[in-house]
């Protein structure tokens, strides 16, 4: 599913980094208990990463596919972009991190992430999965 402007607000939603959906593919509990019951949102930018991580079994690369099937995926927009211009201005980060972190500025949600690097971003708000 593709969502051209639905911004939410924070609450029942999240914005999951691809390592987030790396450990809940893999079975982690933990990250599976936070998501439960939540709307979940990836970018794009986390569905290329996902699909192109490895050669993949026809299993695993079902498994994934039903994943994607029941999240929503956000494209990049104007206004992606221009927050994603300015973060990498201002942090230096790394182009696919600027993405998804501006993707969850758009959106209005809380990215959840284990790379630390993105507790520099303002305006953003960030959780960390540690492990």
């Amino acid at each position: 599913m593709r969502d051209k402007k639905s911004c939410v607000m924070s609450g029942n939603s999240y914005l999951i980094d691809t390592n987030i959906a790396i450990y809940l593919l893999a079975g982690d509990p933990k990250i599976a208990e936070v998501l439960d019951q939540n709307q979940i949102y990836i970018s794009f930018v986390s569905e290329l990463e996902l699909l192109s991580f490895r050669d993949f079994t026809d299993d695993e690369l079902d498994i994934i596919q039903d994943f994607l099937n029941n999240v929503i995926i956000i494209d990049i927009n104007t206004t992606i972009k221009a927050r994603t211009i300015k973060l990498r201005k201002k942090r230096r980060i790394k182009l696919p991190d600027a993405i998804v972190a501006a993707t969850a500025h758009y959106l209005n949600i809380p990215l959840l992430t284990a790379d630390k690097q993105f507790k520099s971003i303002e305006d953003v708000q960030i959780i960390i999965y540690s492990l």
